[in-house]
């Protein structure tokens, strides 16, 4: 039967692959390397394949690269918009595996960070497996997320005694008020939606491109810095084409619970 491997791959450096990723690498027959339609990020291809390259000796494994759609906004909600866009990726992926791969073979997909954090693929096979088109056992493979590279790389602790931590994204932060904010982590924002808390007594601490040679750190007060961020982040986004950041907001007077043991 065929086998499957999702494979967190941490920020895309080779310091931040698991044993377990690069050991279960070296057995794959046949890596899916997935890009999105219109937009500028061959670099993300460009990284996939230097793992490899890294991780394998040349001849020893096949690479197979396809388009995905890219996801487009229409009339309908959010979460139907993903539902429909990740219809058309599974229609891929399950092109891929049926027709790429002998029954014998393993193949895997290389995912950043760790597929179980803001990640559709592992959702994606589920619901490919329960379609019934086509079979395959699948084992998903841990990665490092941007959310521990920025808290070593800021020399923080993720939480306090006691304290609760909310993992969320830029869209949903928008609905949080800033009296609601005590230590909150921030994945895939586009909107700078940390704008909206520019009066609050909030330290934020920021990373972009967490991981590689063009790694951007910055923390402090939010209002005493959010110009600089701001600045910041148009001006890496206008040189790349694209940004990939994770930030926390926290309050600084937090103590902890005085109760805890």
């Amino acid at each position: 039967m065929k086998k499957i491997y999702l494979i967190g791959i941490g920020t895309g450096k080779l310091d931040y692959l698991t044993l377990q990723a690069i050991d279960t690498m070296k057995k794959v027959d046949v890596f899916f390397l997935l890009e999105k339609e219109g937009e500028r990020k061959k670099e993300f291809l460009k990284i996939r394949k230097e793992i490899l390259e890294r991780c394998r000796d040349r001849g020893t494994y096949r690479v197979v690269t396809a388009k995905i759609p890219k996801r487009r906004k229409s009339g309908k909600s959010y979460k139907e918009g993903v539902k429909t866009w990740r219809q058309q990726k599974a229609e891929v992926m399950t092109g891929l595996i049926k027709d790429k791969m002998k029954d014998s073979e393993s193949g895997a997909f290389l995912v950043w960070g760790d597929p179980s954090l803001y990640d559709g693929h592992l959702e994606i096979l589920q619901h490919i497996l329960k379609e019934g088109r086509i079979n395959f056992e699948y084992e998903v493979i841990p990665g490092i997320t941007s959310v521990q590279v920025l808290t070593a790389k800021h020399k923080i602790p993720l939480n306090r005694i006691g304290e609760t931590i909310v993992i969320t994204t830029g869209r949903r932060l928008k609905e949080y008020s800033p009296v609601e904010i005590r230590n909150t982590v921030v994945l895939l924002d586009s909107y700078s939606t940390f704008k909206h808390f520019k009066d609050a007594d909030i330290d934020i601490y920021w990373g972009g491109y967490l991981g590689s040679k063009d790694e951007i750190l910055l923390s402090g007060k939010l209002k005493d810095i959010i110009e600089e961020l701001k600045k910041i982040r148009s001006e890496a986004k206008k040189k790349k084409g694209w940004l990939m950041d994770t930030y926390i907001l926290r309050r600084s007077e937090y103590l902890g619970n005085s109760t805890e043991e």
